[in-house]
């Protein structure tokens, strides 16, 4: 499954370069006080009232992929505005599942090189990061090789019922995001948001705190 960053990304890649070198100096110093804050507003109200589940509108589409994959997925219970977690919705950009049934969601909006991009990811059967295929040209030839997708190990904390390790240097459709990763049953599960303006980095550790301690585990029915 290689999914790449959407182009209008480019422009800001190297503005969020510098943001997340920046990020791995002060990330330490984030645990605490987000979790304390991982209910505050971010850069909009949430378009639902409650993040006590999974909304019965969203949750339809996410039993539907429990289902497809014969597998546990993670209903999210609030996304920043203007974002929905509906699948299939209007701000919904990727519904992908690989044949090894890994799978990835992403529901985006962008606007005048602003965007708030956050995906989802699973792997059913499987705990060890995926790897990423890259290129680097020494002498004038290319040389390729492989590196882990999920890298730049920065800090782990406790959200809700799980434990997350934070990555800050991630490839393929996370790309410039900051990035949550735990494992669950034998799985991995993955949840990024995408460090470019109108955000800063504050704002996403806020809204990955906030997002992944109201996640809401959805079991498939057969």
């Amino acid at each position: 499954m290689t999914v790449g960053a959407s182009p209008k990304f480019r422009a800001s890649a190297a503005a969020a370069v510098v943001a997340i070198a920046a990020a791995a100096l002060v990330i330490a110093g984030c645990g605490a006080g987000d979790r304390q804050a991982s209910g505050a507003p971010t850069t909009g109200s949430s378009r639902i009232a409650s993040e006590n589940g999974c909304p019965a509108a969203w949750r339809i589409g996410w039993q539907r992929l429990a289902d497809r994959i014969h597998a546990a997925v993670y209903c999210p219970a609030w996304l920043p505005d203007p974002l929905t977690g509906l699948i299939g919705g209007t701000w919904n950009n990727i519904n992908s599942v690989s044949p090894d049934r890994s799978y990835l969601i992403s529901f985006i909006w962008q606007e005048m090189g602003q965007a708030i991009h956050i995906n989802f990811r699973g792997y059913p059967g499987r705990t060890t990061i995926p790897s990423c295929p890259e290129t680097t040209f020494v002498g004038g030839k290319a040389r390729k090789y492989t590196t882990p997708c999920f890298n730049g190990l920065r800090a782990h904390k406790s959200l809700g019922k799980l434990d997350v390790t934070v990555y800050t240097v991630n490839q393929d459709a996370d790309s410039w995001h900051v990035l949550y990763a735990w494992r669950h049953h034998g799985s991995l599960y993955t949840i990024s948001e995408h460090l470019i303006p109108p955000l800063t980095f504050p704002q996403v550790i806020r809204n990955l705190n906030r997002m992944t301690a109201a996640l809401v585990l959805v079991q498939p029915r057969s």
